[in-house]
């Protein structure tokens, strides 16, 4: 306190930053210089709460939370191998194919299904843990190697101790002398899960190479996630409340069709003998001195829509979510805003996409499937023990993102392509496929077609090459004024006049 005094003290002298001043509109602007991860010890449970409390009953932070997570993943960001061996690598990507139907260990869903639920709890928790579990060969499974998501709250916050050595335990995470990480404390069980019965509070230590820790860190140091509500919590629940008090008071409002004033009646208490009831045209007769009015009720006039429009932007800037995304409102905003939200916003995904998810998920799990797959002989990679990086070598491959105008977005890449300003592999990996696949798939197609007598290419493609014709097919009438002997590389004689 003393030395934050002094440096108030002298910041007001020496001057220079405003921002850095205690003067009027400062003063009561108290920051905390405690590090990210002192932050999260104290307050991190709370705002993960707060967090899936908000998704689950809030319609705007539901539709953030799937906007962000079918983005990131869409149908799978898919790997696509190096290896040179054309024949090894199909072989590969088949195994791999069949074991995603059995990477989750609860059974229910595909790797790909993994994906997109570790990237909601990434978005609402700060982070997610994926425990590998090795299996038996009695398992049956393609590779014997499955996943075990765990939810954040499986790692205690609360715990921290110094251990023998110079090693210690930090959030739940262990950390050697020279700070690797060495493993995680986890809970047996869910400590809001009331209905597991296994002991509350009891740890388990696992080994850090059996858990992959997913979290997109915002501070250097930084050891646990924070939720993306974090900074969106306050504005989406006072929303909510003020959004329910308008309800609330239309409700009220509506339920009070007029009142009748009358003379006061000899027993003030006594009740009415029937309510007055109003039917569409009737004409109603009232005695002597009574009196009809209707309520004039407060309306929130046209300063309600402006407020909540404002309101929802500070909200989809916080979580990092469009507009429209986050609301489903696709009536404001022009064309050309929307796309630049888009283009700002998938920018954004794309970043998310290689920096956390490929290398911190996909990486990982595909190098610990490469070895179970060879260790367990369920694929022969001959010298993958010696040139092992070669054969981890590997592309991931996000889902390509549409747009509103596909037609015009794929002729400004076939134009692309034919000026060579990208390649058709390129093209196709952008989509989230692999080139080599799709090219045997298109020259099998091919032969098919001409066996057939078929030809669904697009007009003018010069597929099958010059003179080629499809099985079957008659060679085409030359045209006037050539003759067969062009075909043997003569110069062509123009038809003769007349």
């Amino acid at each position: 306190m003393v030395l934050d005094a002094f440096r108030a003290r002298l910041g007001s002298i020496i001057g220079g930053f405003d921002a850095a001043q205690s003067h009027r509109r400062l003063r009561g602007f108290r920051a905390s210089r405690a590090h990210v991860n002192t932050l999260i010890a104290a307050s991190g449970e709370t705002i993960t709460a707060r967090a899936r409390w908000l998704a689950r009953n809030n319609g705007y932070a539901a539709n953030a939370v799937d906007a962000f997570a079918n983005h990131v993943v869409g149908d799978g960001i898919k790997p696509s191998s190096r290896i040179a061996d054309a024949t090894r690598k199909e072989d590969l990507q088949k195994l791999w194919l069949a074991w995603t139907d059995e990477a989750d260990a609860e059974g229910l869903t595909d790797f790909y299904g993994v994906q997109r639920r570790a990237a909601r709890e990434v978005f609402l928790a700060g982070e997610v843990f994926l425990r590998i579990r090795t299996r038996r060969p009695e398992d049956r499974l393609t590779v014997p190697m499955q996943l075990q998501m765990l939810p954040s709250e499986m790692l205690p916050l609360d715990l921290n101790r110094a251990l023998p050595g110079a090693g210690s335990i930090r959030q739940g995470i262990e950390f050697d002398g020279i700070g690797r990480r060495v493993a995680y404390h986890f809970l047996r069980r869910h400590p809001g899960d009331s209905t597991d019965p296994g002991l509350s509070g009891e740890t388990v230590r696992v080994p850090a190479s059996e858990v992959i820790h997913i979290l997109d860190p915002v501070e250097a140091g930084q050891l646990r996630g924070v939720s993306r509500f974090a900074a969106a919590i306050v504005k989406l629940f006072t929303l909510d409340l003020y959004d329910d008090a308008e309800l609330e008071r239309k409700k009220t409002a509506a339920m009070f069709a007029m009142f009748i004033t009358s003379p006061a009646p000899e027993t003030a208490l006594d009740p009415a003998e029937e309510d007055l009831e109003v039917e569409p045209g009737q004409v109603v007769r009232l005695d002597p001195g009574e009196d009809v009015t209707t309520p004039a009720t407060p309306d929130s006039g046209s300063t309600y829509e402006p407020f909540q429009y404002r309101t929802l932007l500070q909200i989809g800037a916080a979580l990092g979510v469009p507009y429209g995304y986050l609301t489903g409102d696709t009536a404001r905003g022009n064309f050309s805003n929307t796309r630049i939200a888009l283009v700002d916003f998938r920018r954004r995904i794309s970043a998310f996409q290689h920096s956390v998810m490929v290398y911190q998920l996909c990486r990982a799990v595909w190098t610990r499937w490469m070895d179970m797959a060879v260790l367990s002989g369920a694929i022969d990679l001959p010298g993958y023990a010696r040139d092992r990086r070669a054969h981890l070598a590997c592309d991931w491959l996000p889902t390509r993102w549409d747009w509103i105008d596909p037609a015009k977005d794929a002729a400004a890449e076939i134009l692309q392509i034919e000026a060579g300003l990208k390649s058709r592999s390129q093209a196709i990996s952008e989509r989230g496929y692999d080139a080599e696949q799709v090219d045997r798939e298109i020259a099998a197609e091919r032969k098919r077609e001409a066996e057939l007598g078929l030809d669904f290419r697009r007009p003018g493609s010069p597929a099958k090459g010059v003179g080629q014709t499809a099985a079957g097919e008659e060679p085409a009438d030359r045209p006037e004024g050539t003759d067969a002997e062009d075909d043997e590389g003569r110069e062509p004689r123009p038809a003769e006049e007349g």
